[in-house]
């Protein structure tokens, strides 16, 4: 029985897919071994790790399979595409997690796990979907799939209409236990994967699945508390955050209190999109008892991890010296892959 601490790994979207990617096999195989570098490190470091990713590329491919096969096969609803997608890249992840651990000689497993995330009803978001998801569509093809009660479509400056789905709040994950036996066996989870599969008790006391898409970066959050996790990182594409992005006045955020970041966010210095919905997340980890969130890119985890790199957000930042450096720099001829060979 392991009781190593613990730390919850939030694998971005973009932190799986670069721009210019088409969203082959091959790309999505690239993805996923950069995650598992980052996986591996947490677990070099002597974490219990579970790691949660996003979906929301693979999800708008499940969309477009939905709409083009819909003529021949009836479509299937959001939940059922999100737990599609959960399988599918929790293979990928958990597969090339195994590999990057037996070239290392760790001897860990791995094991990806099917998961609920449970949502309220009555939550505010069902009545106002805003999270666009899928393809563009010209206006003839979305207006013809706008029927009442049924999906919804924004336009999206000139460029087209896209289907926009609800995403509420987060209240529980509901596989908890499962992941805590896997963890205290000593098992490398995935977990909670596109934000979990959303499902909602209806009248009967029975869980249904819901339309619905739950934010990744929320969910880890909320299981990262759950679990107790020391630490909580998500891996995005960038390798820090800004204040003030974009302005005259803009700074690396790096080593911050929760309180100082916080007042950044109140103060409306971090954009209110995917980064201020990351740094709720984070602050919600910190205030309640976490040790310490990370917001960085997968290549600079291990620095982020050694408080050279990233921002990092602590519930009290004290003065002194970083800790060890890290294995920043590996030798050649130790087995790391070039870029061009995966």
């Amino acid at each position: 029985m392991s009781r190593a601490p613990i730390a919850v790994l939030a694998i971005g979207g973009d932190a799986l897919f670069r721009p210019g990617d088409a969203g082959t096999h091959r790309d999505q195989v690239r993805g996923a071994r950069r995650a598992a570098r980052a996986v591996a490190t947490l677990v070099r470091e002597g974490y219990r790790v579970v790691a949660v990713h996003g979906s929301r590329p693979q999800l708008g491919r499940e969309l477009v399979r939905n709409e083009e096969s819909s003529t021949k096969l009836p479509p299937q609803p959001l939940d059922v595409c999100v737990a599609a997608t959960q399988g599918a890249l929790g293979y990928l992840v958990a597969t090339e997690s195994r590999n990057e651990l037996r070239r290392l000689r760790i001897d860990r497993p791995v094991t990806s796990l099917l998961t609920w995330t449970l949502v309220g009803l009555d939550d505010p978001a069902f009545q106002h979907p805003t999270l666009p998801v899928g393809p563009t569509l010209p206006t003839w093809r979305a207006k013809a799939l706008m029927r009442p009660g049924e999906a919804h479509y924004t336009e999206h400056a000139g460029q087209g209409w896209r289907r926009v789905v609800s995403s509420p709040e987060p209240i529980e994950i509901l596989n908890l236990d499962a992941v805590e036996a896997l963890l205290d066996r000593g098992h490398v989870v995935l977990a909670s994967g596109g934000g979990g599969i959303p499902v909602a008790v209806d009248a009967r006391g029975q869980l249904i699945g819901v339309e619905a898409v739950v934010d990744t970066d929320r969910a880890a959050s909320l299981l990262a508390q759950h679990l107790g996790a020391e630490l909580l990182c998500f891996l995005t594409g960038v390798d820090q955050l800004y204040a003030s992005f974009g302005r005259t006045d803009q700074r690396a955020i790096e080593r911050v209190s929760s309180t100082e970041l916080r007042a950044l966010n109140e103060a409306g210095h971090v954009p209110a999109d995917g980064v201020g919905i990351k740094v709720e997340a984070a602050l919600e980890f910190v205030e309640d008892g976490g040790l310490r969130a990370v917001v960085t890119s997968p290549s600079r985890l291990a620095a982020a991890l050694a408080d050279r790199a990233g921002t990092r957000v602590m519930r009290v930042v004290e003065d002194g010296h970083v800790r060890r450096q890290l294995n920043l720099f590996p030798l050649p001829g130790n087995g790391e892959l070039a870029e061009e060979e995966l």
